[in-house]
């Protein structure tokens, strides 16, 4: 037999003999080797590789698996919950949303996971939410995720009604992740010099107004004409921003004190010279910001300045969404109304001066 060629099916081995055949042999540690016929990806072949591989010993962790997913009852907020994650909707979500919204359901399956799902009615979901009153940001969310999974009960047939659509959850009077002030902007400035990873990672934030799950892909290949093409990762929406002046001058000036940095994708690396991670990213620029003294602000409040800057600017709601990218005005509208009311009350201010000046009242 000739050298070993590669294939890219587990165990498979693949040799070609004598006569210049390619022949495959299923072969692994403390299983007898077993010849495969046809080609790797026939139904011959796969149908021989299956029975083969089936000889393995389950890990446990499998076995304790399928063990739990055998205790699933039937029609149950778990059995529910588990379809959700296998339907369509909940497969095209961007990863970092589906590990979110895992994390608040699996969290809902431990307490209630064993309940039936037909039997669960409004008052029982809403007697749930109230018991969150310290958390109700998370309240607000558990619903929405809960809304979704029991829609799916009403299409799968299991229900005619959906119980959270009537239910009603006290929403915390605030205005969530706050925006950077320019007073904050420029503190941050005065303590992360032109040059330094700190200083671009806030200037890609600042100047494109995108997600931190989109700055840490940006990289010299997404530029062209002077725009940087970018594919929301959570929206899907495909942006073309043109370069601001000042960030492509602390791109510059970041290329010039780093000499290795034109050699990687990303704009912005680790230490190491690795990509960022969504969350290593926003627990490295957290501890860039209090080093700035400027503690608890993160990465998506300058999304949130850049949006009233646009707004401030004189932008329209439609010139700001296609900067951020908002599929709903409803959000872009807040920044206007802000920056109008601001502006409106300035112009208000200045006549009554103005009128008073002529009264002789000032």
């Amino acid at each position: 037999m000739n050298a070993m060629a590669k294939i890219e099916i587990a165990y498979v081995k693949a040799y070609k003999d004598r006569h210049g055949r390619m022949r495959y042999y299923y072969r692994r540690k403390g299983l007898s080797t077993l010849p495969l016929p046809g080609q790797p990806g026939t139904a011959e072949f796969m149908a021989a590789y299956q029975m083969a591989d089936a000889r393995a010993p389950r890990p446990n962790a499998v076995i304790a698996a399928e063990k739990a997913a055998s205790r699933v009852q039937p029609r149950s907020v778990n059995a529910l919950i588990m379809e959700y994650y296998r339907s369509p909707a909940f497969a095209q979500l961007a990863d970092s949303t589906r590990r979110a919204y895992r994390g608040q359901l699996d969290r809902f399956r431990a307490v209630h996971g064993d309940k039936g799902a037909l039997s669960i009615q409004t008052h029982h979901l809403e007697a749930i939410f109230h018991t969150m009153v310290a958390t109700p940001e998370a309240a607000v969310n558990l619903r929405k995720r809960l809304r979704q999974v029991f829609r799916l009960a009403v299409r799968l047939g299991w229900r005619q009604d959906n119980p959270v659509t009537e239910t009603e959850v006290t929403r915390k009077r605030d205005r969530g992740i706050k925006g950077w002030s320019e007073e904050q902007i420029d503190q941050f400035q005065a303590h992360w010099g032109t040059g330094t990873r700190e200083r671009l990672a806030m200037a890609l934030c600042l100047y494109t107004g995108q997600r931190r799950s989109d700055v840490i892909r940006m990289g010299r290949q997404h530029v062209k004409d002077g725009r940087i093409s970018v594919a929301q990762q959570k929206t899907a929406a495909r942006l073309k921003i043109r370069l601001h002046v000042l960030l492509s001058a602390e791109i510059e000036a970041h290329d010039a004190a780093n000499p290795t940095a034109r050699d990687h994708l990303t704009y912005l690396t680790t230490q190491a010279g690795a990509a960022f991670s969504v969350e290593g990213f926003g627990n490295w620029f957290r501890d860039a910001c209090a080093a700035a003294g400027l503690k608890g602000k993160s990465p998506h409040g300058l999304r949130k300045s850049a949006g009233r800057r646009l707004a401030e600017a004189g932008c329209s709601e439609k010139q700001i969404a296609a900067i951020l990218g908002h599929a709903s005005l409803s959000e872009v509208a807040r920044y206007t109304r802000e920056a109008n009311q601001a502006n409106l009350a300035d112009d208000a201010m200045d006549m009554l001066e103005k009128a008073e000046t002529r009264t002789g009242r000032v």
